[in-house]
């Protein structure tokens, strides 16, 4: 291309960059959004939003545009971003190879924050175009107690949500609140659709409202009981943090501004269940998978990508290793990472039809070791107190139970406490730990080299891990080898030969 002035990435300089980039071939204005996602994030913009771009390319879908909604104020840089663009961004995918494409994704056509505005945002989930009104809010924002399963009443912003349901603060606040207007109206309800990592997020998300909505409105929860569907559902897309050299690629390559590209992978995966209140987008189109029941996927996918990832990342960012990458490179992490699965979690898998699990697993070696991608082992570590008791613990307690080897998921384990006491890497270096619970899992570690179990103490993240003797006999030995001689390289290679 010759030199020319930057393009800001919006709507009005769209036909300025057909001629070099991939553009939306739709118009935009004449979309309705049948679809209000809470939380658009880097995933939702590589994975939901890139389907329903796909599908809006036929001029007979046009009744599934996004209006995305930002409840924190977190969420203040995403709702400048796109308003100064229009939800026009651009998504790199990054291929194995080295090849990259880029293309301009226009289906987010809204957007609302409502930590500033909530009664736009409840009108917008009760009004008649919306159909779907999905959520990626991460595992921690379901507001469950891992040990009960039960709803947290407890937190400030809900009991504000339920004396006050016009202002709402939370998810829970704002959907049982439009949800409420919707049946005043005669409307018929929206599905609720989880997009996150939790095996059975449908029915996790329903038992969450129906418990919230119960407290603050009796009669609204018997009506969302009877006609809100909540499908479960399985989403896969590596889509890591967006990195400046990324932006600064689309300036180069395409004289492009663009304040928020989003990165991600060329493999792509949707299996939800076909249980909707108010019909849905046509996706088997796009090879999206409608089942009867996801179990079987949400689990594989779970206990293998999801529990894979903390697998490699927790010792690797112990070990040095910056990106998931660099820790496939790494013969003994990758041969760690596929002995836990192949020992650990295949065992416990039943079968999933359409699916050959070795090839699966062989395609996850392929997409973790990408080395365009560069995953960071922070972002793969980070909320880990919401991830593991709910990607690792269940494969660790079934192979308890049924007499399995545990030596992996138990190395984890104590390579997590370390993490957590030390808050540096073997290399004296930093390590950026991003969870809400930083600080008590740190005073829960820091006690370790005196009471060797006082990290299990923490029981809303352990249950009753610590009365074990099978496991606290073989997390001892770990803990005291990482305290003793902290060498990640030799204590994964003393695992993998079975010398502990």
């Amino acid at each position: 291309m010759k030199s020319m002035e930057l393009i800001q990435l919006n709507q009005e300089n769209l036909s300025s960059l057909t001629t070099h980039i991939s553009c939306p071939n739709y118009e935009r204005r004449s979309i309705k959004t049948g679809i209000v996602h809470i939380g658009v994030g880097g995933f939702h913009r590589s994975h939901q939003a890139y389907y329903m771009h796909q599908l809006l390319e036929d001029p007979l879908n046009t009744n599934w545009g996004i209006c995305g909604i930002g409840l924190r104020e977190g969420d203040r840089k995403i709702a400048s971003v796109l308003k100064q663009q229009d939800g026009l961004y651009t998504l790199i995918t990054q291929h194995p190879d080295g090849k990259e494409t880029s293309e301009i994704i226009g289906s987010i056509t809204d957007f609302i924050f409502a930590y500033e505005s909530p009664v736009l945002a409840i009108d917008k989930m009760a009004h008649s175009d919306t159909k779907i009104v999905s959520l990626t809010i991460t595992e921690g924002g379901y507001n469950f107690d891992t040990n009960t399963g039960n709803f947290n009443f407890d937190t400030p912003d809900i009991q504000h949500d339920l004396l006050h349901p016009n202002t709402p603060k939370t998810v829970f606040g704002f959907l049982t609140t439009a949800l409420r207007k919707r049946r005043d109206n005669g409307l018929a309800s929206f599905t609720i659709l989880s997009c996150d990592n939790i095996q059975h997020n449908g029915e996790v998300t329903r038992k969450m409202l129906l418990s919230f909505a119960q407290k603050q409105d009796p009669s609204l929860c018997k009506w969302i009981e009877k006609e809100v569907c909540f499908p479960n559902s399985m989403v896969d897309r590596i889509t890591p943090v967006t990195p400046d050299a990324s932006i600064d690629f689309l300036k180069k390559e395409y004289h492009l501004k663009d304040d928020w590209p989003i990165v991600c992978e060329p493999f792509i995966q949707w299996v939800i269940e076909d249980n909707f209140s108010n019909g849905r987008p046509p996706l088997e189109k796009l090879g999206v998978h409608f089942v009867v029941d996801v179990t079987p996927y949400e689990k594989m996918k779970i206990r293998l990508l999801n529990s894979g990832h903390s697998v490699l990342g927790i010792p690797g960012a112990l070990h040095g290793h910056q990106t998931i990458n660099a820790c496939m490179e790494d013969p003994l992490f990758a041969s760690f990472m596929r002995a836990f699965m192949d020992k650990e979690v295949s065992p416990l898998l039943g079968k999933v039809d359409g699916i050959d699990l070795t090839a699966y697993k062989n395609s996850l070696e392929e997409r973790f070791a990408n080395p365009n991608i560069k995953d960071g082992v922070s972002r793969i570590c980070s909320e880990s107190s919401a991830k593991l008791p709910k990607f690792l613990l269940p494969t660790l307690l079934e192979n308890l139970e049924s007499g399995g080897s545990i030596k992996y998921a138990s190395f984890v384990l104590a390579a997590w406490c370390y993490y957590s006491d030390k808050g540096v890497d073997l290399n004296n270096s930093r390590l950026e730990i991003i969870d809400y619970r930083k600080e008590e899992l740190h005073q829960s570690a820091k006690q370790t080299q005196q009471d060797p179990l006082s990290f299990l103490r923490l029981t809303s993240v352990f249950g009753d891990l610590i009365e074990n003797k099978r496991f606290i006999s073989l997390y001892t030995t770990y803990i005291k080898n990482l305290y003793n001689q902290p060498n990640i390289h030799k204590l994964l290679s003393t695992i993998s030969q079975d010398a502990f």
